[in-house]
Parts: C-alpha cells; structure tokens; sequence
C-alpha cells in the first residue's frame, strides 16, 4: 500500500461527504453542519482539490441523453502503438473510461451507445479501423449498481477511529 501524502482527518471527511452528497453546497452550510470555521471549510475544500484528492465536476448521466447500452470491451494492443492507441481511444466521444488491463497488451474500455446497432458497428468496424488494435471480448452492461462518482474511501483512510 502506497503510504498518503497528507493527513486527513475527521473534518475531511465530513466536507468530502457533503460535497459527495450535493457538489453545490455551500461551504456556509458546511460550517454550520460541522461546527467549524467557514474559512476552515473553504481552505480545506481548496486544499482538497489543489492536492487532488477531490474534485469538484458535473457528473452526467449517460441515459439523459439517449445512450442506453453499455458495453466492457477489453482490447489487445501492439505495444509498439500503445501511445497511440490509447490517445486515439480517449478522443472518442463513445467510451468513458479506458485503463490498462492485467496483460502487457490489455486495454480495457467502456463505451455507451444509443442502441445495439451503435455497439455492433463499433466492435466491427470502428475498433478494427485503429491500427494495432484488436476486439478480444466484450460484455454488455444491463446495468451499472455503483459507478466511480459513487466511491468514497472507508473511515479509517481518513485515520478516524470507529
């Protein structure tokens, strides 16, 4: 395990869960939630996000736009595009999340499409068209339970005892 690079406390965690419940809350409202100062809150919010352990964004929600489907799709790529590839695969508007798989040529991504006719043109044609890249399965996503916006860390990463 990676040792932190700062300490967090019980403070941290109590403005990181408010913000985690409503991004716009006010850091008055916060203040007053916590008992502490509202400059506390403000400095530790920036604190929070300058030392990127936070950040504050609008997270969206694919199905608002018409994008039902949801596929896992895991690629081998040629290490000697790798750069290329994963550049290539992070510029298109499809996928939302790409990351190296377990293997030295793995790349996994996820991509969302509007219909399976999307998906099925996406692992036949547009994939294949990328040089060095190669569909090796895919699953398709019914429905996500809990998604990355939904992850908060356990109590004791903050070194609040329970």
């Amino acid at each position: 395990m990676s040792p932190r690079k700062f300490a967090l406390d019980q403070l941290d965690y109590d403005i990181i869960q408010a913000l985690h419940k409503n991004a716009r809350v006010s850091a008055s409202e916060i203040a007053r939630e916590t008992g502490a100062n509202e400059r506390t809150i403000r400095k530790r919010i920036d604190r929070l996000v300058e030392e990127k352990i936070c950040r504050l964004t609008a997270i969206l929600d694919p199905t608002a736009f018409g994008y039902i489907t949801a596929a896992d799709i895991l690629l081998e790529a040629d290490p000697a595009k790798e750069d290329e590839i994963v550049q290539r695969l992070s510029s298109m508007p499809e996928i939302t999340y790409v990351a190296f798989g377990q293997g030295s040529q793995e790349i996994s991504i996820e991509a969302r499409f509007k219909d399976n006719d999307e998906l099925r043109e996406f692992l036949r044609k547009t994939l294949p068209s990328i040089s060095g890249v190669t569909v090796s399965r895919y699953a398709l996503v019914p429905r996500i339970l809990r998604n990355i916006d939904e992850w908060v860390p356990p109590k004791e990463d903050f070194g609040i005892e329970e």
